[in-house]
């Protein structure tokens, strides 16, 4: 049984004149014990509302999301308080997600004391071992956070964050306001806890080179929907079938490079997302095939074996060793 199970999870938020922006459109995604996973796209595609309906932090519009074999979403408040303890979750802000009025022994003790993980004589030597685990010392108990640095306020941030002894950890771009010379410290930091204390890890980043390093499998978003999830060692296969989109992440230097392809088509909104598959305006197969189910019918998520899942209406056979030359023509066209 997967430790963290979503199904079927949609999320809309209202927007003017009655319409609905469509987050998350039908998102399937799940996560064993020990298990890493990538969870990549464009900025707006759904990433974080994701990270944080999964952990109903965002209440979901419709779907479900069981850690392990239950059902938080059907979970009063009163009896989603004690599931927190199995599931944290680690913020992109560090200065914005901790209390400038605490310091950080009070910061890192209060989910003990909210889960009366530790008697009051304990709280001191249990906060002291937290930060040791994520690279901090004694020095650091008494400041407030305007007193640290970036990298030092993300560290407390996992302290935090690991206090209840979660199963599963949900990172939402954790490294995205660190400096470059610190980001790697604490992937690092994270690859060493997973693996010393078996978490579950849902690691939301921008950064693939990050995402390779700590993560045993990726997945794919584009406007609010999964659209390949693979594990990484395959990935790295020049001649693995993969979805024209991963293609184009995986030869770009950051994601935000990825768009560049397709530079001259307008992204779908989603407001109005296309009825078949929201990526056919810029895919390079759809260019060259101009399959009419592309267009119309929204590919499902398939097992195309081994576990590696795609949503795209081309046969594998064709996806394979095709794409990166697809995307190379389509890059000389223009």
């Amino acid at each position: 049984m997967a430790l963290l199970s979503i199904r079927g999870l949609k999320k809309t938020y209202p927007a003017a004149g009655g319409r609905a922006v469509q987050a998350l459109r039908g998102v399937d995604l799940e996560l064993e014990k020990g298990q890493a996973v990538g969870l990549v796209g464009e900025s707006g595609c759904g990433k974080t509302t994701l990270a944080r309906t999964a952990l109903r932090l965002i209440e979901p519009t419709a779907g479900q999301v069981f850690l392990s074999d239950v059902d938080i979403t059907a979970l009063s408040q009163r009896r989603l308080r004690p599931m927190r303890r199995r599931m944290q979750m680690i913020f992109q802000d560090p200065m914005a997600s901790l209390n400038p009025r605490m310091t950080v022994a009070q910061t890192v003790a209060e989910p003990l004391q909210i889960h009366r993980l530790a008697k009051k004589d304990e709280l001191r030597q249990r906060t002291l071992e937290l930060l040791e685990r994520v690279g901090l010392g004694d020095e650091v108990l008494d400041r407030l956070a305007h007193q640290l640095s970036a990298g030092q306020r993300q560290r407390v941030g996992i302290a935090r964050a690991l206090a209840s002894s979660p199963e599963l950890l949900v990172a939402d771009e954790p490294i995205a306001a660190l400096d470059v010379s610190i980001q790697a410290q604490i992937v690092n930091v994270l690859l060493e806890l997973r693996q010393g204390m078996q978490l579950a890890l849902l690691f939301v980043s921008h950064d693939l080179r990050m995402v390779r390093h700590l993560c045993d499998d990726i997945a794919v978003m584009y406007l609010g929907k999964i659209v390949e999830r693979v594990a990484m060692s395959k990935l790295e296969d020049p001649d693995a079938a993969v979805h024209p989109y991963t293609a184009v992440l995986s030869q770009a230097a950051s994601l935000r490079a990825s768009e560049r392809l397709g530079a001259d088509v307008e992204s779908p909104s989603p407001l109005a997302p296309p009825a078949g598959c929201a990526f056919y305006l810029r895919c390079p197969f759809y260019a060259s095939h101009q399959n009419p189910r592309c267009r119309e019918q929204m590919p499902d998520l398939v097992d195309r074996g081994e576990g590696h899942f795609i949503a795209c209406h081309e046969e594998s056979s064709t996806l394979a060793g095709n794409t990166a030359s697809l995307i190379d023509s389509s890059a000389a066209d223009e």
